[in-house]
């Protein structure tokens, strides 16, 4: 729908510390960054009355002068629809999630929404809810949202510093051969010909850490398949997918990354899915510093599929 008259809003708790420019693209969705920069630039976008630029942040109690800006006629999108997810931690500050496969964790590049969508539908008396890291969509596991921007912004310093210790099972094609590896390939986002976001290793990336543990290696009719746990340095977009299929190990079920013959021919024996887990995590609480350990088992349908090739469901984490 369109906006067509000025808008004043007072910043609350939940924005408080929020560059100007963020808060705009919340409030203006569907509107292209260029043209929230430009009613930046212009002057039109006013805080307590005075010019802004686009790193002002904001403080509990600021108003703010919104312009008229037209969107284009669009059909209406559904509403999120409210659900929860399995809660395997909650307090006052951070909710930790246990998230299915297949569930995006945030709306876009053409999904309508994810998690963080259907819990604020959920939660409605909730203040605060944001996503304090990313899991790709087709990955299970630990999913940290924040409840109080103070946790947030202090959660993004632990994963910047690396003080939170991310654990992830990934069954990979062919047989891994080192009990411990480190893994460090730079790795460079790009886009294909159709538009789809991929990354892949290049000298002139972003620096990437993987550390790489085997757990188990399995001789199968189809192949050799080896059990890793893999924790995270650095979060990088799709960093452990892509450095197993760099090392020649593609994760079992990959669709961008991974051996699709093999894909196929897994999916008829059970395996439908991307075998990538978030298992657990280790961190300082991000307001109080106690220490919190969490764990998620593998979901039913990768530890049916992993005791085909065991004869026992059970994996030490």
């Amino acid at each position: 729908m369109g906006k067509e008259s000025v808008t004043f809003l007072e910043v609350g708790e939940a924005a408080a510390g929020q560059r100007i420019d963020n808060f705009l693209f919340k409030h203006l969705k569907g509107v292209p960054k260029s043209h929230v920069y430009r009613i930046l630039r212009s002057g039109e976008v006013r805080v307590n009355q005075g010019r802004v630029g686009p790193e002002r942040r904001l403080a509990v109690g600021d108003r703010v002068r919104i312009p008229p800006v037209r969107l284009a006629e669009r059909p209406d999108e559904p509403a999120p629809p409210p659900r929860d997810f399995p809660v395997v931690f909650e307090d006052e500050a951070i909710l930790v999630v246990d998230k299915p496969a297949g569930v995006a964790v945030h709306g876009g590049s053409g999904v309508s929404f994810g998690i963080i969508e259907q819990l604020r539908a959920a939660r409605p008396e909730a203040r605060f809810l944001e996503l304090a890291h990313r899991l790709d969509r087709e990955t299970s596991g630990l999913l940290i949202i924040a409840k109080k921007r103070a946790a947030l912004v202090r959660l993004q310093d632990q994963f910047r510093l690396g003080q939170i210790d991310k654990h992830y099972l990934a069954l990979v094609k062919g047989r891994w051969r080192d009990a411990l590896r480190n893994v460090r390939l730079p790795l460079l986002k790009f886009l294909t010909p159709e538009g789809e976001r991929r990354v892949r290793v290049a000298a002139h990336g972003k620096a990437a850490h993987s550390i790489v543990r085997l757990q188990g290696h399995w001789a199968t009719p189809w192949g050799s398949a080896s059990l890793l746990e893999v924790a995270l340095r650095t979060g990088r977009t799709h960093q452990i997918r892509v450095h197993l299929a760099h090392l020649g190990h593609p994760i079992l079920g990959d669709e961008k990354y991974g051996d699709f013959g093999l894909n196929r021919d897994l999916q008829k024996r059970g395996l439908r899915r991307m075998f990538l887990h978030a298992a657990s995590l280790t961190l300082p609480h991000p307001l109080t510093g106690e220490k919190i350990e969490l764990v998620s088992s593998l979901p039913q349908e990768l530890a049916e599929f992993l005791e085909q090739l065991t004869g026992t469901a059970d994996v030490a984490l």
